[in-house]
């Protein structure tokens, strides 16, 4: 099996399309490069196909490495023949290679391994041959000064049959199947915990059972954790009469009652010391890697949306962090994102200082000329917000509300004690607020996806996993909308194709060493900043203002000689033909398809000639809450109120509507129609009005509704 056909079997694209990704992948190219440049290489293979792609590329290597560890450790041995190398080298899968492995796994001290220094494995032997009908008689020849009586040899035999039977590839194989068909999974409390508090948030799973292909990830995901916390005990169950007899169909192959009563036994025993534990946690393991994909999947959608969420742009903005006793933090940022200013004002109990609040604020807004103010939504937001639009601004100032998720996180991080050595975690948490409204994107970056307060049970699933896949999100979400190169942070540009945390700081040091780039050109005069790291990532950085236009597009550099022709051709100058439409819609694309450019990249070539570098994200938008809604006592059955999506779970969407407590609507009451997607209906940030049907005040917990 090569890695080619492996692929294949896994991903809906054509052999050829795999290997010259592959090709592209093993040169150093990125997943963003690959989709949008080499289309022709690949066939047109958009982002997804490509992440598929290099997913079971990196499982294949996986398993081939542990293909080449069971080799080498079975030639050890002495017991590697021709044709057991050809089984392991042709196993697709991680458990036929364990399974082949599992006679030769060097193991501990077992009761077979002892029965076998007893000198007991020809015994075992006989009996698994099921023909001797004077097997007691059998047994008494192996008496020695340790084994003083038949039973004990029989005992000793059985020990080893047992091992047999666990290492049985068929017997094995077959279970697994009983336990996809009929596995059911059972929690039950611990009764020294069932009536502490903790406890209580996992009632549900104190008595429960189900049939594990039925259960959901996050409800599995929960179960999971309540017995990591050591609240309910859980177990993978089958009926036993049915795994018994699977395992006699395969081991019992006479009617010598004298041999196959033993068989019995051992079988018996195989099975609930051996096998049923063995499957039982590969069961269960299985199913935690769905669910883990599952709800990895769920937090990278979300992610996605955040990060992509709608960009204020370049404003002069004045941000707070809101408080009650500890006061409102204040800073004033300019287009930039620079700080210019920061302080204290106190208008909420119990200082109540809202006359010189007003004042500071009105005095901060004309003084840094502040196009928009935005709000945490944290503590006092609300309160914040009624006491900010009470203020008779000269000109209208945009307020909005946003999602302070995570901004603790930053504040006291690495990057923003490098941007802010000088100030507190105060500043910076306001500083971050302020900067999310202007370009989420650029701000979210620095922080760690986990601490964003998007998806579930983030801290529950395979790590490794849940890294990798969220860093090729917020690759894609970088790269697609494209990156100032003289604006961006380090953090930023790290996530740009090609560049990494190193290059990233030698971009920043060698702007602040000779200023802001004017062309992408310089680039390549950045230190370790070479060719391929330069064709990686040229295209996805933007120069603003430059001297060759192409510079602020998503065309790569390799293209300009070609829009040139085209500009030529067209009888307009390069800066004439971008966005000239007029020009663009004559331009014959079949008369510029050439060996390594046909009409994939062409395509793109034009529409990004008709709006050069344009940012894919829409532009923010202001949002209301009710202003009678203030706190969950305020909320009434059959209100209908205004609310943002700010999570999404494989069982519905969570909603703020303006409280502390965020609402729930349950995913049958998104629509009236059956849904088998939250994302299909509703997406992060989306402005929604629902209807809250149900409250339960002492649990704080708010059922919402999407249907009317």
């Amino acid at each position: 099996m090569n890695i080619i056909s492996f692929i294949a079997k896994r991903v809906p694209v054509s052999e050829k399309q795999i290997t010259k990704t592959i090709e592209l992948l093993d040169d150093g190219a990125t997943i963003p490069f690959i989709s949008r440049y080499r289309k022709e290489m690949t066939g047109n293979l958009d982002e997804v196909e490509v992440g598929e792609i290099v997913k079971y590329k990196v499982a294949f290597e996986a398993l081939q490495k542990r293909k080449e560890s069971v080799i080498a450790s079975i030639k050890e041995q002495d017991a590697l023949t021709p044709e057991l190398e050809k089984r392991i080298t042709s196993a697709e899968t991680l458990s036929e290679v364990e399974d082949l492995y599992l006679p030769y796994k060097k193991k501990r001290k077992t009761k077979a391994s002892v029965a076998k220094e007893q000198g007991l494995e020809p015994l075992a032997k006989i009996i698994m041959e099921q023909r001797e009908e004077e097997i007691l008689f059998v047994a008494s020849q192996y008496l020695n000064d340790t084994i003083l009586n038949e039973e004990l040899a029989l005992q000793g035999a059985r020990d080893i049959i047992a091992e047999w039977i666990n290492e049985n590839e068929k017997v094995r194989n077959k279970l697994r199947r009983l336990y996809q068909r009929k596995a059911s999974i059972t929690s039950t409390v611990v009764k020294t915990k069932k009536d502490e508090e903790e406890a209580q948030k996992y009632q549900q799973y104190f008595d429960w059972e189900e049939p594990l292909h039925k259960c959901p990830s996050h409800r599995l995901l929960a179960i999971l954790r309540a017995e990591n916390e050591k609240i309910v005990r859980v177990k993978i169950l089958v009926p036993e009469e049915d795994a018994l007899d699977i395992i006699d169909d395969v081991m019992i192959r006479s009617n010598v009652e004298a041999c196959t009563d033993h068989m019995f036994l051992a079988i018996a025993d195989a099975y609930k010391r051996l096998l049923a534990p063995g499957i039982s946690s590969e069961v269960l393991k299985q199913a935690k890697e769905k669910a883990d994909d599952n709800a990895i999947k769920v937090f990278a959608q979300n992610l996605k949306q955040l990060l992509l969420a709608s960009p204020l742009g370049q404003k002069r903005i004045l941000a707070l962090d809101p408080g009650f006793k500890s006061g409102c933090k204040v800073v004033c940022l300019d287009k930039q994102g620079d700080l210019l200013h920061n302080e204290n004002i106190y208008p909420h109990p119990p200082q109540r200082e809202v006359t010189n609040g007003i004042k500071k604020i009105k005095s901060l807004v004309n003084a840094y000329k502040i196009e928009a103010i935005a709000i945490g939504n944290g503590t006092a937001a609300r309160e914040t917000e009624a006491f900010i639009k009470k203020i008779p601004f000269e000109n209208p100032i945009q307020v909005f509300m946003v999602n302070e998720s995570g901004a603790s996180v930053y504040s006291a991080s690495k990057i923003a004690r490098a941007e802010f050595p000088s100030y507190d975690v105060t500043v910076r948490g306001a500083v971050s607020i302020g900067r999310r409204l202007a370009d989420p994107l650029a701000e979210l970056v620095k922080i760690d996806p986990k601490a964003i307060g998007v998806g579930q049970y983030q801290h529950d699933v395979d790590q490794g996993k849940l890294k990798q896949e969220l860093d090729t999100v917020v690759m894609s979400c970088v790269n697609s909308v494209g990156i100032n190169v003289n604006t961006a942070s380090a953090p930023l540009l790290s996530y740009v194709s090609g560049i990494g945390e190193k290059l990233a700081e030698n971009i920043v040091n060698y702007r602040s060493e000779n200023g802001a780039l004017q062309s992408r050109e310089e680039l390549k005069k950045i230190p370790r900043l070479g060719g391929k790291a330069y064709e990686q990532s040229a295209a996805f950085l933007r120069i603003t203002a430059p001297k060759n236009p192409l510079d602020n597009s998503a065309v790569h550099p390799e293209r300009y000689k070609l829009v040139s022709k085209m500009a030529k051709d067209a009888g307009v100058s390069l800066q004439e033909l971008i966005g000239n439409k007029t020009a663009i819609t004559k331009i014959k694309l079949q008369d510029y398809i050439s060996e390594g450019v046909g009409l994939p990249t062409l395509t793109d070539i034009v529409k990004e000639l008709e709006k050069p570098g344009v940012d894919p994200r829409e532009k923010a938008t202001i949002f209301e809450f009710d202003p009678n809604v203030k706190t969950i006592n305020d909320l009434k059955t059959g209100m209908k109120l205004p609310g943002i999506v700010n999570n999404i779970t494989n069982f519905g969407c969570f909603v703020d509507i303006g409280i502390k407590e965020s609402g729930l609507v349950h995913i049958s009451k998104l629509a009236n129609e059956f849904i088998s997607d939250v994302n299909a209906v509703v997406q992060l940030n989306q402005h929604i009005s629902v209807t809250v049907i149900e409250i339960d005040i002492a649990r704080k917990r708010i059922q919402l509704s999407l249907i009317d």
